[in-house]
């Protein structure tokens, strides 16, 4: 039975977070098939959405009713596309001692091996270039005293994620996580009204001095399952308005009256072409950055020390676009780039940061001055940039930093490299602390290999294995700056709009690996083992790339 649209199967689908993806999904032409528990009314959500929708009940933590439910689907559907296990059992306050061993077991079955058998039943029926996005939560990566299962159970499904991620990369099928703060839900709205839970201190602790609405939690996931995150497998988008950046005593907002209406009501999008700063643009993943924003209708200022590429590509792209030359080095000629965008757009919406330089194949002790050029562009360039793009920033405003795997997964001897990345990343976290109560979100996009005209200089060199590389990413291939600038495009979009502090891997997987063995079959017996680390010795400095 052949469907227009994709199969999208979303578990817990009458709560909050649920309830507003099936409304996305199903806005968006895609067939729901929403899942949850008898007596939740799924039944009726999904009748009012009328044919082909479907609305199955089914308790996740019984392995018989999601082999029953996965009959039902196969017997309707030709194919599954989509799997979001949203549905859980909410964290309930217990102390340690308090807590018995199968009310622990109970809150295990539904929120980590339920999800791991529906993944199993889906990936099954699934083809290459199907999704499965789990619904984690803060929980799974910081502590939250007296929800010990809670927070265990979602801590699995992060873990789940990723070597689930790695498991069937071969496949063609991807999967990711995103992990919500603090939302409103109807649940959240109630606790609140009965007196049981204080939302003003909750409100304090968040940087954007708000909670996120549900349909900001499934907008990230429609973007995780969506065919433009093509090189995005085993990442955990975190979605929190900027809590994990926090890291002071006291508050991260100041106090609010009331709701704030963000927190009930979505905006109204803004109309008209945005100003767009891209460092790093004439070349590579810049300039698919830059491409990807014009095609948007936006206005882009092409940044680069390559200025006859910025205004190569300027000219290609039309009339509107800019290109400037400038080295992030210097500062007086980073302010002077910035006074000149102040004067001719008055404002600027996006920063995007992408340029930046690597240091070369040499060993530690070689390199004492090559560190500074290197920090001076990475780092210091990429803070300067945003200082100054601050001073022309409203509320709305997005800065975005292009980081690297690097910083996660150090390769030798690209130390000054390395670094640069690590406090780069930081560097957005105190930022997004320190800019959402004025409306500024930022975020890192962390790049695995990209294939861009460096890396194939470096191929061709002998510089790196590619053939190595490859077998060592669980998607079993480089990524194109493509994917690059589609993770960029939704981080500065509203879609987003509760994305602050988070990074986002764009690697193909390769984070996610820990195991010694290659991630791709070989027909070696002994493959060489290879990264940009045991390159050839190479002096002169690269351009971006990892």
């Amino acid at each position: 039975m052949k469907q227009a649209g994709r199969v999208v199967i979303i578990t817990g689908a009458a709560g909050g977070i649920g309830r507003a993806l099936v409304e996305i999904v199903a806005a968006d032409g895609d067939i729901v098939v929403a899942v949850d528990l008898p007596g939740s009314g799924v039944l009726e959500l999904a009748g009012g959405l009328g044919h082909p929708h479907r609305g199955l009940e089914c308790d996740v933590s019984r392995e018989e009713d999601i082999i029953a439910l996965f009959g039902r689907v196969e017997a309707t559907f030709a194919k599954i596309d989509v799997l979001v296990n949203n549905a859980a059992i909410g964290p309930a306050m217990a102390a340690t001692v308090d807590t018995g061993f199968e009310a622990f077991r109970r809150v295990l079955a539904t929120n980590l091996i339920g999800p791991f058998i529906m993944a199993g039943e889906a990936a099954r029926r699934m083809q290459p270039g199907a999704a499965i996005v789990n619904i984690a939560s803060l929980a799974g990566v910081l502590g939250d005293p007296k929800r010990n299962a809670y927070a265990s159970s979602k801590a699995g499904l992060i873990a789940l994620t990723r070597s689930l991620a790695c498991e069937w990369a071969s496949r063609g099928i991807r999967v990711t996580a995103v992990a919500p703060g603090y939302v409103r839900t109807p649940m959240v709205a109630e606790l609140e009204r009965a007196g049981k839970m204080d939302l003003a201190v909750v409100r304090r602790r968040v940087p954007m001095g708000r909670m996120a609405r549900p349909d900001e939690i499934a907008r990230a996931v429609r973007f995780l399952a969506s065919p433009q995150t093509g090189y995005i497998t085993g990442s955990v988008l975190t979605v929190d308005g900027g809590w994990m950046s926090f890291n002071q005593p006291g508050d991260a907002h100041p106090p609010v009256d009331e709701t704030p209406r963000a927190e009930l009501f979505r905006p109204a999008d803004r109309t008209g072409a945005r100003t767009v700063v891209v460092t790093g643009g004439a070349n590579g993943i810049g300039a698919a950055v830059v491409r990807r924003f014009a095609a948007n209708s936006d206005t882009v200022v092409i940044a680069d020390k390559d200025g006859a590429g910025a205004a190569e590509l300027a000219g290609l792209l039309g009339g509107r676009h800019v290109a400037k030359s400038v080295d992030l080095a210097v500062e007086s000629e980073v302010v002077a780039l910035f006074e000149e965008i102040r004067g001719r757009f008055g404002r600027i919406e996006i920063l995007v940061n992408c340029a930046a330089i690597a240091d070369t194949f040499v060993r530690g002790i070689e390199i004492p001055r090559q560190i500074e050029r290197v920090l001076d562009v990475n780092l210091t360039g990429t803070f300067t940039c945003a200082r100054e793009a601050i001073k022309s920033m409203d509320a709305g405003g997005v800065i975005l930093n292009l980081g690297s795997i690097n910083s996660f997964l150090p390769f030798v001897p690209r130390h000054a490299y390395g670094a640069s990345r690590a406090g780069m990343n930081i560097l957005t976290r105190c930022m997004a602390a320190e800019l959402g109560s004025v409306g500024i979100r930022t975020a890192t996009v962390a790049l695995g290999y990209i294939r861009t005209p460096d890396i194939a200089q470096l191929i061709e060199s002998g510089c790196i294995d590619s053939v190595a590389i490859k077998r060592r990413i669980p998607m079993g291939r480089m990524g194109e700056p493509e994917d690059v600038a589609e993770a960029v495009f939704f981080l500065a979009s509203p879609d987003a709009s509760y994305v602050n502090g988070s990074t986002l891997y764009v690697d193909g997987g390769l984070t996610s690996l820990a195991d010694a063995r290659n991630a791709q079959p070989t027909d070696q017996e002994n493959p060489t083992e290879c990264s940009p680390a045991t390159g050839c010795g190479s002096s002169k400095p690269t351009r971006f790339e990892d």
